[in-house]
């Protein structure tokens, strides 16, 4: 991944896969207009290196073309309101007309094109939208202007002024036209900003890296060019090119760029650490694990750019409201049109047309659409600088909502890096050799309780022998043969299950349980021999994460496969709400429905293979992003470092979020309630007040950039 370079204007668009925004099952290979609303489509897959500014580009032009169009023909108009009258009095009221004319038609047409063009396509698949809008409007204002010019002996007197002049409204016609593209240009420059928090993070990545070679000599390669697998040094002050683990030496990292957290972390050898997050004071040696689109920096991407092209549920308000509106609002400026050509002053019929086109223009919805996926793209950019990923803008919509937190012990309220405390064995047994019993099956194992009895074994460089008929017991322990012996190890359930006799042990296991350690009943040929007793230290974190889940009104309670002595001991510790022990994982599942059967609204945080059932099922699954792929599937947003905290900081702005939202709803519905009754002329007969086209579209710009900029003050809000 290299730093993002300037883009310049091309007219070859990136390839790929285009969306809407606005309506992302609409796709294409190839840019263009959504047919339902009219906008441009955007690449569904983009890193954010892949900006495609030619739309933006393209609508600048026509915008500068029209500016200096519409300043002369502004003053045209302007001027004549003077007493003098000049510009009617140096051209002659014809002359002036015509000039008028000459200066609009670049505007309506050349400038206008791409309006027309979206208004057609609206016609033709019959998804009516604001373009439908716009081009009725500048349309009506432009045609009739023109037909005025050529012919206005065909008029009869009810379009005609007192002087018997028939008034043209090119100056309308054009000005509309400028101010939407100054409202689309603000716009597409608004909506480029929302993949800032992805670009930031490319710019960290570096260029190249130094590869050690086989000789061991130190080369600078660029980054595409390194293989996973690959010995890299890492020197102070440098960015750490791709994810890997440390092999020789120590640093502290900064992964606030990841992850959002301040503090430089400590990192020693086999620790995992991250690409483009920051190494500040130590050199070390490390191991390329992951290139290309497997880096977590990759993952970050692709799910922040499948979050932006979601749908939020409240987005169906807006659509079902959008689906009415356009029909609506061209039946009220049809009604407007008839009752100012009966009842309005003369010239009641120039009064009829205007004041329809001012309702066309004024009532576009361009900020009911924009309301809800603005925010949501804002949103998802900020919360990959928080370290939370969201699956979806659903789970940022449901979030807010959650009232009990389903957490798993292992790897989420704890460490995830287990070790071994104790040995208790018969007096005649040998604790090395034990050990040597207990590793050799457990080697086969996934569970982070049977990496903590392998690396203990390791760290005594105990020999391991490879067991055969290896068979893993979910949720209760493993059995194997072992140089023709019948090896199982497992907790208190599975000794049960099996029938035997665990009262030799069992008061000095009751009494590690306590202490929070998880044991392991060792047993051969049916004979227990001994018990293993492992602990996992509680994260640092999780007890502040579970009072501020509790402050914000969420239930916290621990979903466990360990005993409930053990189980209890660690909730006590945290101070939880509950604690569920000796759950196997399919029926941590069970537990999610029975929570949600009482009327909870329920989150399930974990980040095992055994957590995916309960993670999918949940209102709102969370996954560690130290855990599993399978559970970071399963989840509807991730937590790049798998601290508890970050839950409490996505509810927060999941808060934000939606407020921001009904505030860009909020301002889009008073607005178009307001203002189509005042350009249909309702404050004509009280105050003699009409508004013109040219203030109905620059009302109809101020408002979509209004909802743009609202949606962006999430980018800068304090969710601490």
């Amino acid at each position: 991944m290299h730093p993002i370079k300037p883009t310049s204007f091309s007219l070859e668009p990136p390839k790929g896969t285009y969306t809407c925004p606005m309506h992302p099952e609409i796709l294409q290979d190839k840019p263009g207009q959504c047919p339902k609303c009219g906008m441009a489509l955007e690449l569904s897959q983009n890193d954010g290196s892949q900006e495609d500014k030619s739309e933006l580009n393209d609508m600048t032009r026509r915008f500068i073309l029209a500016s200096m169009l519409t300043l002369p023909l502004l003053i045209i108009v302007m001027g004549d309101m003077l007493p003098s009258r000049p510009f009617s009095s140096l051209l002659g009221a014809h002359m002036k007309g015509w000039f008028e004319f000459a200066l609009a038609t670049p505007i309506c047409t050349y400038a206008a094109w791409p309006f027309y063009e979206r208004f057609i396509a609206s016609i033709k698949t019959r998804n009516l939208n604001m373009f439908t809008l716009i081009g009725l409007g500048v349309g009506v204002a432009y045609i009739y202007s023109l037909i005025a010019l050529f012919f206005p002996q065909i008029f009869p007197s009810e379009f005609r002024t007192q002087a018997g002049v028939v008034e043209v409204y090119f100056e309308a016609a054009g000005t509309i036209v400028t101010l939407i593209l100054l409202g689309q240009v603000l716009e597409l420059r608004a909506r480029s900003q929302t993949g800032d928090a992805i670009r930031s993070l490319l710019e960290l990545s570096p260029e190249q890296a130094h590869l050690i070679l086989e000789n061991g000599q130190e080369k600078d390669v660029p980054l595409k060019e390194i293989k996973e697998g690959d010995t890299l040094r890492v020197k102070p002050g440098e960015k750490i090119p791709l994810d890997g683990k440390i092999l020789e030496g120590h640093s502290r990292i900064d992964e606030s760029m990841i992850t959002g957290e301040p503090v430089p972390v400590l990192k020693e050898e086999d620790d995992k650490i991250i690409g483009a997050t920051l190494n500040t004071t130590g050199s070390f040696l490390m191991q390329v694990q992951k290139v290309g689109k497997d880096t977590i920096l990759s993952h970050i991407i692709e799910m922040v750019s499948a979050a932006q092209r979601s749908r939020a549920p409240i987005q169906k308000l807006a659509d079902a409201v959008s689906g009415y509106f356009v029909p609506i609002v061209i039946l009220v400026s049809i009604i407007t049109f008839g009752i100012w050509s009966v009842f309005g002053p003369e010239p009641s019929m120039a009064y009829a047309v205007i004041n329809a086109v001012a309702v066309l223009i004024i009532a576009c919805p361009c900020a009911l659409g924009l309301a809800t996926p603005m925010s949501i793209m804002v949103a998802t950019g900020k919360g990959a600088q928080m370290g939370v990923l969201f699956k979806n803008a659903e789970a940022i919509e449901s979030l807010r909502k959650v009232t009990m937190l389903l957490v798993d012990k292992t790897g989420t309220i704890t460490e995830g890096k287990p070790r071994l405390n104790a040995i208790i064995t018969q007096d005649k047994q040998n604790e090395n050799e034990f050990l040597r019993i207990a590793a050799s099956i457990e080697k086969g194992s996934e569970h982070p309780l049977a990496a903590a009895i392998v690396n203990e074994a390791k760290l005594r460089r105990i020999e391991l022998i490879s067991p055969t008929e290896f068979i893993s017991i979910t949720g209760k322990g493993v059995q194997a043969t072992l140089i023709e012996k019948e090896v199982v190890i497992g907790n208190e359930a599975l000794m049960n299950e099996l029938n035997l006799d665990i009262k030799e042990f069992q008061e000095r296991a009751n009494s590690l349980k306590e202490e929070a350690n998880t044991v392991m009943y060792l047993c051969v040929n049916k004979e227990i021999i001994g018990i293993l007793a492992v602990s996992d230290p509680i994260k640092e974190s999780s007890p502040e994460a579970i009072i501020a889940l509790q402050d914000e009104g969420i239930k916290v309670i621990m979903l466990t496969g360990d005993s409930e002595i053990t189980a209890n001991s660690v909730g006590s510790r945290l101070g939880l709400d509950g604690v569920v022990a000796g759950v196997l994982p399919e029926q941590k599942a069970q537990k999610v429905q029975e929570y949600k059967d009482k009327g909870y609204i329920v989150a399930m945080a974990g980040d095992g293979i055994n957590d995916a059932p309960a993670l999918a099922l949940s209102d709102v699954g969370i996954a560690m992003g130290t855990g599993t792929d399978i559970a970071m599937q399963s989840a509807d947003l991730t937590l790049i470092k798998g601290d508890l905290r970050a839950i409490v900081k996505a509810n927060k702005l999941s808060r934000a979020t939606m407020n921001n939202i009904k505030q860009n709803l909020f301002f889009a519905f008073v607005y178009n309630a307001f203002g189509v009754p005042i350009a249909a002329g309702a404050l004509f007969p009280f105050f003699g007040i009409l508004l013109s086209p040219i203030l109905a579209a620059a009302a109809m710009s101020f408002s979509s950039v209004s909802v743009i900029l609202n949606a962006l003050r999430l980018r800068h809000q304090d969710i601490s």
